[in-house]
C-alpha cells in the first residue's frame, strides 16, 4: 500500500485527505512539523504533503534541508499548499525535491491528478462543474451551490461546516442550502443525498435547522421520501425560509434580516469552494460618464439592495415597483447604462416590457433577475432581447458582476 505524509495539515484538510485516501486505498499519516524530520526517516513514505500556515519560512527550509542531507529521504516528492508565493521562489524549491506548490484554495481536481501521478495510482474525480460557495451571518451558514453537484465538493462540505461551527462557537447553528440555480433528476439522486447527508451530519444541527431554498420538484420529493431527512424544510420563498430561522426574540424583520445579514454578507465570514476571478467594480462607463441602472422589481428588499451594490460601482439608480412605470420613464427618454427586470410584476409581466424595448430597438442591456429557472422562461427572455438571466436569489456581486461584464463586452 502506498504511504503519504501530512505534515502541519489543518483537522478539516486531514479528515478530508484521509477520507479520499481510504477511498483509494493509500495510507495516510499526519503530524505537527516539530515531529516530521523523525517520522520522515523511519516512515519514508512514498510522498510528504505539507501545508503552510503562514508561507515560507526558515523553519521549513530547516526541515527540507535536513530531508535532503539524508540519503534515504533524500528522493521523496514534496508537495506544498500555502498562501501565494513569488514564482522564484517557488523555482527555487526544486532543489529539495518539491514537485508541486498549491496556492490557496486548492483545486482538488488537480491536486489529486498530481498525487496520482506521483503515487502511480488513477484517483476517480467527478468533474462536475459546481460552485459552491458559503458565508456566515448571524448563526445562519448560507450554502450557494450553483451549476452542478460535484462529489468532491459535496464530501469536503462536511468538514467546512464543522470548521465554522467551530470556529464561530456557534451554539444553535442554522443551515440554509441556496439550491435556486439547480435542476436536478432521479439521474442526480446519489449526489443529492451525499448533500444532505453530509449537511445533516453534524449532530450540533438537528434536521429542523436545515432549510433549502430551491425551485426543484425532485428535491422536495426526495426529502419527503426519506425518513431520515424528516424535518428539514424546503421552500421556493425566500423570505419564508428566513422568517422560520429567526428566533422569537429577534429584533430582526424579516426584510431586515434579508437586508442586513443575508444579502449584504460580511466578507470575512466567507469561505468558498471555488473563486470567480474579481474585477475592478469601481470603474465607470466609457468616458468616465457615471453609470445608471433602473431597476425594475415589485420587492422593496430587492431594489434597495441592488441599490445600494449599484452606488459601490458609482452608479445612478433609477427604482421601479411597476412595470407601467417603468414604461412611462422610458417614454419620456429616460436612458440607462443598464436594466435589471423582473419577469413577475403586479401589472404587467417582464415579457411584456422586453417586448416592448425590442421593438424599439433598444440597445441597453438588461439582465432579467426573477425567481423562476423554468427553461421556457430563460429561453423567452433572451429571445426578447435579454443579455442575461439571473435566478433569484443572489449575492449583490453577482449581479454587479455580470453588469460589468456585459458594460465590457459592449464596450
Amino acid at each position: 500500500m502506498k504511504s503519504v505524509l501530512l505534515i502541519d495539515g489543518s483537522e478539516m484538510f486531514c479528515d478530508f485527505l484521509k477520507d479520499k485516501f481510504t477511498t483509494e486505498q493509500v495510507s495516510l499519516t499526519y503530524i505537527p512539523r516539530r515531529e516530521a524530520y523523525t517520522k520522515i526517516i523511519t516512515l519514508l513514505p512514498d510522498l510528504i504533503i505539507i501545508e503552510l500556515k503562514d508561507g515560507l519560512d526558515d523553519d521549513l527550509y530547516n526541515l527540507l534541508e535536513k530531508k535532503r542531507t539524508d540519503p534515504n529521504a533524500k528522493k521523496i516528492p514534496v508537495i506544498l499548499t500555502g498562501p501565494t508565493e513569488p514564482r522564484e521562489k517557488i523555482a527555487a524549491l526544486v532543489e529539495y525535491n518539491v514537485v508541486k506548490y498549491f496556492n490557496k484554495p486548492i483545486k482538488f481536481e488537480v491536486f489529486f491528478e498530481s498525487v496520482g501521478k506521483i503515487l502511480h495510482a488513477v484517483f476517480s474525480m467527478d468533474t462536475t462543474p459546481c460552485i459552491l460557495d458559503m458565508h456566515l451571518n448571524a448563526n445562519v451558514i448560507f450554502v450557494e451551490i450553483a451549476m452542478g453537484l460535484n462529489r468532491e465538493k459535496l464530501s469536503l462540505l462536511k468538514y467546512k461546516l464543522a470548521a465554522i461551527i467551530e470556529k464561530h462557537e456557534l451554539t444553535n447553528p442554522k443551515i440554509i442550502l441556496m439550491l435556486t440555480n439547480l435542476q436536478l433528476s432521479f439521474i442526480d439522486g446519489a449526489n443529492l443525498e451525499l448533500l444532505l447527508d453530509n449537511v445533516s451530519v453534524n449532530k450540533t444541527v438537528p434536521n429542523r435547522n436545515i432549510k433549502i431554498l430551491s425551485f426543484d420538484k425532485f428535491v422536495r420529493e426526495l426529502i419527503k421520501g426519506h425518513p431520515e431527512y424528516t424535518g428539514i424544510q424546503v421552500s421556493d420563498n425566500l423570505t419564508s425560509i428566513i422568517g422560520s430561522v429567526l428566533n422569537q426574540d429577534s429584533n430582526y424583520g424579516t426584510n431586515d434580516f434579508i437586508y442586513d445579514k443575508v444579502l449584504s454578507s460580511d466578507d470575512s465570514k466567507n469561505d468558498s469552494m471555488d473563486f470567480v476571478e474579481s474585477r475592478d467594480n469601481t470603474k465607470k462607463d466609457g468616458g468616465g460618464s457615471i453609470l445608471s441602472a433602473a431597476i425594475v422589481d415589485d420587492d422593496i428588499v430587492i431594489r434597495k439592495l441592488l441599490q445600494n451594490s449599484f452606488s459601490s460601482i458609482s452608479s445612478e439608480t433609477s427604482l421601479f415597483a411597476t412595470g407601467t412605470e417603468f414604461m412611462k420613464a422610458i417614454s419620456q427618454g429616460n436612458e440607462y447604462s443598464v436594466i435589471v427586470l423582473d419577469i413577475f410584476l403586479p401589472d404587467m409581466n417582464g415579457f411584456d416590457i422586453l417586448a416592448s424595448l425590442q421593438r424599439q430597438n433598444c440597445q441597453t442591456p438588461i439582465i432579467v433577475y426573477s425567481r423562476t429557472a423554468d427553461r421556457e422562461y430563460v429561453i423567452k427572455s433572451l429571445s426578447l432581447g435579454a443579455k442575461s438571466y439571473i435566478v433569484k436569489p443572489q449575492k449583490p456581486n453577482v449581479i454587479i458582476e455580470k453588469v460589468i461584464q456585459l458594460l465590457h463586452s459592449n464596450g
